[in-house]
């Protein structure tokens, strides 16, 4: 675990705000508020990730001398301001989605319900924590469904945008799919397992090509698995790593195999592979990498090329694409000046940006008869229990006149009691155990949503309860009425 002091991972404007609602004496409200992505033409899906390391923020949080010095010392805070902080923790609910969840634009994949000044400050670290890691983890789900059964190896850490999207950035990886990274602390801390061989320079550091081959192999003879392009991958590298082979051979080891990372890799790996077999080496391996991502996996594959692993980096670890998911953290609830909690709504002109009020959750419908996932809806916590032995109608969120009526169903609701009063009553599963159920999340849904190219809109819709409450909130306020 990270033993620095994360308070102050958050911007000033939150800790502004909580001066405001401490001179307001409004410090003990209680405010909801929602994370979750809005649609915006590539997301499909995410697969979420980031709740072990928002477990550890919350449950760590203090100022500390040195934190209340550096903020006395900026000079916009009261005294009764600091002296507040000398004692704060967080005491109040988090409710999430479980880590290695398909998640949809729309959808809470975590809520925070705590005092407003607690709810406040923890919305940026939050963010920060969500917003990266499920963007990688979703990356490597993408790049993982290319893949199909082949070995994908994470290979970002020195293209990650520092230190901590490496080592975070690997976490998530390793959810979404990667079996492996280079990333040795990575490995450390989550007990990821660790590849990697050798690089050009290597090669190029030996007086030739197969001299440098017979040091590595001597030195790792279970492991050899060389890089063959460094001068000539057909004239020399495959014939070079051959030689090696056999020499291993008569030694009584398998060889590992070849990694090409540049060229034309479709050629050369079919190439490689009739020499690999020719030389009588079916067994050995042909490893792929550089700067591949999920189409150009995709395309290789299509292309019938003869890959058994992919070395995935840059474009993994920065999700080059789309750098950034998007999250948002939005008030949903909020308590009035009589301890109740109200429902809010924030409006915008673009319909994507208006929000679903209130406290919720989320179920998402499987067919009984396939196990696979058909829908989602959100719905508020407060709503009678659905009836699972009578037909359940989901109705499109704004298109009213499109519906849709499951008879042999079953429901899970997504989001969990993770910190309930300050204690955690979550038990957070092995990294292990989050891969494995990432798997069996992915595998729960068809392919038809999942494919790279122009995949099917899944199904979002709004429980009639909450469909009605929200329409009734912008018919107040087009009607010009205070809704506090």
């Amino acid at each position: 675990m990270d033993k620095r002091n994360l308070t102050l991972l958050t911007d000033l404007y939150q800790l502004t705000m909580m001066n405001g609602y401490l001179r307001e004496n409004r410090k003990d409200e209680i405010a909801v508020f929602d994370v979750f992505f809005r649609q915006n033409g590539m997301i499909t899906y995410s697969v979420a990730c980031g709740l072990e390391q928002t477990i550890e923020y919350l449950t760590n949080l203090k100022f500390g001398e040195e934190e209340i010095e550096y903020l006395k010392n900026l000079g916009i805070f009261s005294e009764e301001f600091l002296e507040y902080l000398k004692d704060f923790r967080f005491t109040g609910d988090l409710y999430a989605v479980p880590e290695g969840t398909l998640v949809f634009p729309g959808e809470p994949i975590l809520t925070v319900k705590a005092p407003i000044m607690q709810a406040q400050l923890v919305e940026t670290a939050i963010l920060n924590n969500i917003n990266f890691q499920t963007l990688i983890a979703t990356k490597a789900a993408k790049i993982r469904y290319a893949a199909k059964n082949d070995l994908v190896m994470e290979f970002g850490l020195r293209r990650a945008q520092a230190p901590d999207a490496g080592i975070y950035g690997a976490r998530a990886a390793v959810i979404g799919g990667c079996d492996s990274t280079s990333n040795v602390l990575a490995g450390k801390m989550f007990g990821i397992p660790v590849a990697g061989t050798h690089a050009h320079s290597w090669v190029m550091n030996f007086k030739d090509e197969y001299t440098a081959f017979k040091a590595y192999a001597e030195v790792y003879p279970e492991n050899a698995l060389l890089l063959v392009d460094t001068y000539d991958t057909l004239k020399q590298g495959i014939p070079n790593a051959v030689k090696i082979f056999r020499e291993l051979k008569e030694k009584g080891y398998s060889p590992k195999g070849i990694r090409l990372d540049s060229g034309d890799l479709a050629y050369l790996s079919k190439k490689a592979r009739v020499m690999l077999d020719e030389a009588g080496f079916p067994e050995a391996k042909i490893c792929a990498s550089g700067d591949l991502d999920e189409y150009s996996i995709n395309s290789l594959k299509n292309q019938g090329a003869k890959i058994d692993s992919w070395g995935v980096g840059t474009k993994l670890i920065t999700s080059a694409d789309m750098p950034a998911l998007g999250g948002v953290y939005k008030l949903a609830a909020a308590e009035d000046d009589n301890g109740k909690i109200v429902p809010k709504i924030k409006i915008s002109e673009n319909v994507e940006k208006i929000t679903n009020p209130g406290f919720k959750n989320v179920y998402r419908v499987y067919d009984k008869s396939t196990g696979m996932a058909e829908a989602d809806f959100i719905f508020l916590r407060d709503e009678p229990p659905v009836d699972a032995s009578k037909p359940l109608v989901l109705t499109h969120p704004t298109e009213r006149w499109k519906s849709i009526t499951f008879e042999n169903y079953e429901l899970k609701a997504l989001q969990k009691d993770i910190i309930i009063g300050g204690k955690v009553v979550y038990e957070t599963p092995s990294l292990k155990e989050i891969k494995a159920y990432a798997e069996r999340e992915m595998a729960s849904f068809w392919d038809e949503y999942k494919r790279l190219d122009k995949p099917h809109v899944y199904k979002v819709d709004l429980s009639d309860a909450l469909y009605e409450l929200k329409n009734e909130m912008l018919d107040d306020i087009r009607k010009g009425d205070v809704v506090r």
